[in-house]
């Protein structure tokens, strides 16, 4: 965990972070954090829903495909309000995304016909308003979001 915890330096009164164990259902602590973070911050409920829905899925890809569900993994989210938005860090301890699965088609999910493969990275690259895929030197992965207040 020493990459992971080495990002907590640097946290002011307008970041937070949460470190989770990696484990399918922790993600809503950091969409817990995430929603009462931007409350504070002043954004409207329905671009904290977004970034709830953001920070989930891609604590959920952190969790399933960068740490592959290792249990001794860990999932970090960091999150910084600058210039009317919030900047999230997810990262986890894999090797980052190799080859991005095409967009899913949403009527064959709905109708059970496709997997709801890619439906996380579809969600935060049309509720963010930037995202970053990026690999990160030490081996871990980190993806970046940033959510403004306004749409």
């Amino acid at each position: 965990m020493g990459k992971i915890s080495e990002m907590s330096t640097g946290i002011t009164e307008k970041t937070v972070g949460v470190v989770l164990a990696n484990e399918l259902g922790y993600e809503r602590i950091a969409m817990a954090c995430s929603a009462s973070f931007a409350e504070m911050m002043g954004f409207a409920a329905e671009r904290i829903e977004d970034l709830k829905t953001v920070v989930s899925e891609a604590a959920i890809n952190a969790m399933q495909h960068g740490n592959k569900g290792r249990p001794d993994a860990k999932v970090a989210v960091f999150m910084n309000f600058s210039d009317d938005a919030i900047n999230v860090s997810v990262t986890d301890e894999g090797d980052g995304i190799k080859d991005f699965p095409p967009t899913p088609d949403i009527a064959r999910i709905i109708d059970n016909l496709d997997p709801p493969v890619g439906f996380g990275l579809l969600l935060i690259k049309q509720l963010a308003d930037r995202v970053e895929f990026n690999k990160m030197t030490d081996g871990g992965h980190e993806v970046k979001m940033t959510i403004a207040m306004q749409t």
